[in-house]
């Protein structure tokens, strides 16, 4: 199969790891082979961050809300590790208040707000609300979307007439 990696020049990784993408995306209706190529990716890419963005993407649209929810945390922890984060939220916070504006701490908190549209998937309604609530929190412009999560997830039942 032909792989064109110049026409995704703006992907920041190895060409190797680019076909790999590109070849799971060719074979997107074949699950089985599309994911063999997204897990060599993430083998070769080594916590590549544009990898695990992907990675977490194939998973969501294949609906492995599991896989998803797993890759999602690879990106906070990796984030969390190069930015020296605290464990505890609420030193967590104002940082992330400070500098939501940030590239960096704008992927940390889609991230974030991603791993709670995937417990919402997976049924964990309690923790889905918990993160929703803390980006909502930060996130004034509701940029990732948890405003409306947790507008969905607090909800009252709708009443039979």
């Amino acid at each position: 199969m032909q792989v064109d990696t110049n026409r995704f020049s703006w992907f920041d990784v190895p060409e190797d790891i680019k076909k790999l993408l590109i070849l799971a995306a060719q074979t997107w209706e074949n699950t089985s082979e599309s994911e063999k190529y997204i897990q060599q990716a993430l083998e070769q890419a080594e916590g590549n961050t544009e990898v695990l963005v992907a990675a977490y993407r194939f998973f969501y649209y294949k609906n492995n809300y599991l896989l998803a929810l797993q890759t999602a945390g690879k990106v906070l922890d990796k984030i969390k590790e190069e930015e020296q984060f605290p464990d505890n939220w609420l030193q967590l916070e104002p940082i992330l208040v400070n500098r939501r504006e940030e590239p960096k701490i704008r992927l940390y908190l889609n991230a974030y707000a991603a791993s709670g549209l995937v417990l919402a998937k997976l049924g964990k309604l309690e923790q889905a609300k918990e993160i929703s609530t803390r980006v909502k929190n930060i996130d004034n412009k509701n940029d990732f979307g948890s405003g409306i999560l947790l507008d969905i997830l607090t909800r009252p039942a709708e009443e039979d007439e």
